[in-house]
C-alpha cells in the first residue's frame, strides 16, 4: 500500500502597510482586519483535512496566518527560519513606476536572473525543498500546512515544475492566503495544485510582489 503526504504552502494574508513600504523581513508589520479574515478563511479551507505538523515563517504576518489553523488543530507551530521572505536590498523603500529611474535602484537591478537585488533564487528554492522535506517526513501519511511569503512559495512551485527559476513577479499565481499543495506518493511528487479561498476579499488593488 503506497502513502500519500501532501504538503501545503500557505501565503499569509493581507498586512496593514498604508505607506506601501516594501517590508520584507522587517518586524512588526501585522496583518490588516482584512488579512485576519483571509486567515480566518483559508483555515476554514483545511476544515476536514488531516494535518499534522504546522510550521510558519517566524515573521509576524505569517504567525498570525497560522493562528485560526492552530486554533482549530490544537498542534503546535513551528518556527521555521527557512520559510522566511526572501532577502531584499529594497527592503524599507516605498517603490514606485518612477523608481525604475533612479539610479540607486538601476544600480541594483543589472542581473534579474539572479536576481541582483536580493537573495538568489536557487538559494531560495534550496532552504524551501529541506523545509518540505522535514515537512513531510514529520506528517508521513497525514498533511502539513507551512505559513510562507509570496516569492520562496512560488519559487518553490517552479522549482517543483521543473520551470526556470526567473519570471516576471507581476505574473505569479501566489496570492494572498493562497494555498499550494504539494501532493507526495511515497516521496515522488505526484501532482502541484493551487487554491484561493480568500479570493472574494482581494478586491482591484495588486499585492506586493514578495511581500
Amino acid at each position: 500500500m503506497t502513502t500519500t503526504t501532501v504538503v501545503h504552502l500557505l501565503r499569509h494574508g493581507e498586512v496593514y502597510n498604508p505607506s506601501k513600504v516594501l517590508y520584507g523581513r522587517m518586524p512588526d508589520f501585522h496583518l490588516s482586519d482584512r488579512g485576519r479574515e483571509m486567515a480566518d478563511i483559508a483555515a476554514d479551507w483545511f476544515e476536514g483535512h488531516d494535518i499534522a505538523v504546522l510550521l510558519s515563517s517566524p515573521l509576524d504576518r505569517t504567525r498570525e496566518t497560522a493562528e485560526p489553523i492552530q486554533k482549530r488543530t490544537d498542534l503546535p507551530v513551528t518556527l521555521d527560519d527557512r520559510l522566511i521572505e526572501a532577502a531584499n536590498r529594497f527592503e524599507g523603500l516605498s517603490l514606485s513606476a518612477r523608481s525604475v529611474r533612479d539610479p540607486n535602484v538601476l544600480s541594483k537591478v543589472y542581473n534579474p536572473f539572479r536576481p541582483s537585488w536580493g537573495e538568489a533564487y536557487s538559494e531560495i528554492v534550496q532552504r524551501m525543498v529541506e523545509v518540505i522535506k522535514v515537512a513531510r517526513r514529520a506528517a508521513w501519511g497525514r498533511e502539513a500546512v507551512c505559513v510562507s511569503h509570496q516569492l520562496p512559495i512560488w519559487m518553490a512551485r517552479r522549482a517543483a515544475e521543473r520551470k526556470r527559476l526567473w519570471h516576471r513577479p507581476d505574473l505569479r499565481e501566489c496570492n494572498l492566503a493562497s494555498i499550494t499543495s504539494l501532493t507526495f506518493v511515497e516521496q515522488r511528487l505526484a501532482s502541484v495544485s493551487y487554491a484561493e479561498p480568500a479570493a472574494s476579499l482581494y478586491g482591484d488593488e495588486p499585492g506586493v510582489p514578495g511581500a
